[in-house]
């Protein structure tokens, strides 16, 4: 098996298909391209996500807080409490999960979250430390997105720049590999890109504006975002590749690992779409918030594209993140 999450085909073939039984009270499930369930309680919906960090070695406590609470705010709520599951390998340390809980509950403070529960164990079905979340937001029904409102011409925008997460793992897992390949300025800045890892601002913003689609960019990067954007809106995407941010540091990381970005797990950007009135909404708010906004294509008909040096491409369907084949380099 290729190490990542599973592709979109997989995920349709071995595991969707057999989630069949629905409720009545289950508003959204499980689907390709969709961050959150969502569970009808009359005027309010709670908003269920769940992922693990499996990647990062350093700041995982952190890392892990702020990808739950991401998912919710691509609904446009509230995340209000954390499940946080541990399981550590004999040879770590008790150290190591007072570290990784120190930062967890440093994170979840700020952003007034609270951790209500979970489980920690020493297992040796594991070789390095797994965290596992569960956040569980609110919002009130009559605020919920819905992609029916889509339209052809709508704005394909994202927040800040691409790959703020792996660049930040890739710099303080490997530093000392990078110390005599890189500048240690961009070194510096690199690593610190972890203190962007959040985008509930963005999703408190869109919420408010009214828009109708937002979506984490996790693992796949941006195009992995787009390719799960568009099957969750059932319409066609275009975007231009030279509009889409990516930091000197970004670049000069990927050039010498080579990986491509545009495939690099990146938390801490929003992908959105938008109409004109509502881009210029969200143009002003952001501004106010010196959070970086780019719309980097448009909705069209049918299809999925990339428009790179005038030529139209294709964009496929994720697969492993480039992380996981940066970091299989040092095994």
């Amino acid at each position: 098996m290729v190490t990542g999450k599973l592709s979109n085909e997989l995920l349709e073939k071995i595991v969707l298909k057999y989630i069949t039984h629905k409720r009545d009270d289950i508003i959204a499930g499980a689907a390709v391209g969709v961050d959150n369930a969502l569970v009808d309680f009359g005027d309010e919906v709670a908003i269920l996500s769940t992922d693990p960090i499996t990647g990062a070695l350093k700041d995982i406590g952190k890392i892990a807080v702020h990808v739950s609470c991401n998912d919710v705010s691509t609904s446009g709520g509230t995340p209000i409490g954390l499940l946080l599951t541990i399981l550590a390998p004999p040879e770590n340390t008790y150290e190591d999960i007072e570290t990784i809980m120190k930062d967890a509950g440093e994170t979840a403070k700020r952003l007034d979250v609270e951790i209500i529960g979970g489980h920690t164990e020493i297992t040796d079905a594991v070789n390095k430390i797994v965290i596992s979340t569960t956040v569980i937001g609110k919002i009130k029904k009559d605020k919920l997105q819905t992609v029916n409102n889509i339209k052809v011409g709508d704005k394909i925008l994202m927040t800040k720049t691409t790959a703020i997460e792996g660049t930040s793992i890739l710099l303080n897992d490997l530093e000392s590999y990078f110390n005599n390949k890189m500048d240690i300025n961009m070194i510096e800045e690199g690593k610190g890109y972890g203190k962007y890892l959040s985008v509930l601002e963005e999703g408190r913003i869109g919420g408010k504006t009214g828009i109708n689609y937002m979506h984490d960019i996790t693992e796949g990067g941006v195009l992995g975002a787009v390719w799960e954007a568009q099957n969750a809106i059932n319409k066609g995407i275009k975007i231009y590749k030279d509009a889409i941010p990516v930091t000197d540091v970004t670049k000069e990381v990927c050039k010498i690992l080579d990986i491509n970005p545009l495939r690099l797990i990146s938390s801490g950007s929003m992908l959105m779409i938008a109409n004109d009135e509502q881009l210029s909404i969200l143009e002003s708010e952001f501004k106010k918030k010196d959070i970086q906004l780019s719309v980097i294509g448009e909705v069209i008909e049918e299809g999925i594209f990339m428009l790179d040096n005038g030529e139209l491409q294709d964009i496929e369907a994720p697969k492993a993140d480039e992380l996981y084949i940066a970091l299989s380099k040092f095994k």
